[in-house]
């Protein structure tokens, strides 16, 4: 137990050394990208997209899924939720970049 321990410990270390963040933070930072992955894909938009591009392709969606329209308010939430995300995104400075 004390060797798997130990192990543990040290591939931990090797982690950070290799790439300046824990084990940890790299998941922590994976699954961020898979919901802004997931919002890109919803809106339609590239990775590059600008705030203009992203309320664009918000208000384009929210054409189609308005419940007015036929659609249901989780679309329009999932819609708006996407949006903020990226948003959210675009104005906090980027944390995954090593000095």
């Amino acid at each position: 137990m004390a060797k798997l321990v130990f192990v543990a410990f040290f591939a931990c270390l090797v982690c950070r050394w290799a790439t300046g963040r824990w084990p940890w933070q790299i998941l922590q930072n994976s699954e961020q990208s898979q919901k802004e992955a997931m919002a890109r894909r919803l809106l339609g938009v590239d990775r590059g997209a600008s705030r203009i591009d992203i309320a664009e392709a918000h208000r384009r969606l929210l054409a189609q899924v308005h419940p007015d329209r036929g659609g249901s308010n989780e679309a329009v939430h999932a819609a708006t939720a996407a949006r903020d995300l990226l948003l959210a995104r675009l104005t906090e400075p980027r944390q995954d970049l090593r000095p």
